[in-house]
């Protein structure tokens, strides 16, 4: 009977992870370094083409391909579809990043220019960050709120640049940064410049107005975090 020495055997298999992970940057890299500016869009996989964000996701992809802007999404169904489509449409560049996943819900969608396919969530994460220019957040479940804060530890800690984050659908979003205001900021685990570079907003126009004059210096609104305090008053 062949022996088999169990930590040898790891010490391979995490040998040969390092170099997938490894190839899986270096793929990325070369394949999006040409798309930039870029635009990120996160929202839910879940949402059907008759949903009204479908829509309204399809309206800002588009605007932003007009407008210059390579959008980019998680490449699944949902908003990362319709964001997808709306920037195909136009003749922009659609990119779709998509995680390798036992589930139907992360399938690729057939609305991008360019598709890449990753095995690591962290380096997916890293491709969606490191070209994006802003980032436009549309109401989802975990996976958007994972991306939601980690995108603001991003900006907060000085890994990535200070781009704007821009919530679309105040009625989804104003629960939960009312209560940042009053259990993050209010008991000071977080001063009130955490959330500066927040934006909100209902309409897709707006939307690609705010990332377009926000990322190429125009003039700006009234900071997020400004106008829910003192709409709050908090």
């Amino acid at each position: 009977m062949k022996r088999t020495y169990e930590i040898n055997e790891l010490a391979k298999e995490e040998s040969w992870r390092m170099f997938r992970i490894m190839g899986e940057f270096v793929d990325g890299f070369d394949a999006l370094s040409r798309v930039q500016p870029a635009v990120t869009i996160y929202g839910s996989a879940r949402i059907k083409p008759h949903h009204p964000l479908y829509a309204q996701a399809q309206e800002i992809g588009r605007g932003l391909a007009k407008a210059g802007f390579s959008v980019f999404t998680g490449g699944g169904p949902g908003v990362m579809a319709a964001a997808n489509q709306g920037a195909r449409e136009v003749g922009g560049n659609s990119i779709g990043l998509s995680i390798k996943l036992n589930s139907l819900e992360e399938a690729p969608n057939p609305f991008t220019t360019l598709t890449l396919s990753f095995r690591y969530f962290f380096v997916r994460k890293v491709m969606l960050v490191r070209y994006a220019t802003a980032f436009v957040l549309m109401p989802g479940g975990l996976g958007t709120m994972d991306e939601f804060f980690e995108t603001l530890t991003l900006i907060q800690t000085g890994k990535i640049k200070p781009f704007p984050v821009i919530l679309f659908g105040s009625e989804y979003w104003k629960g939960l940064l009312g209560w940042m205001h009053e259990a993050i900021i209010g008991k000071g685990f977080l001063t009130q410049g955490g959330l500066k570079r927040l934006y909100i907003t209902d309409d897709p126009t707006e939307a690609v107005s705010l990332a377009e004059r926000l990322c190429r210096g125009g003039r700006r609104r009234a900071p997020l975090a400004k106008r829910l305090a003192e709409e709050a008053q908090l």
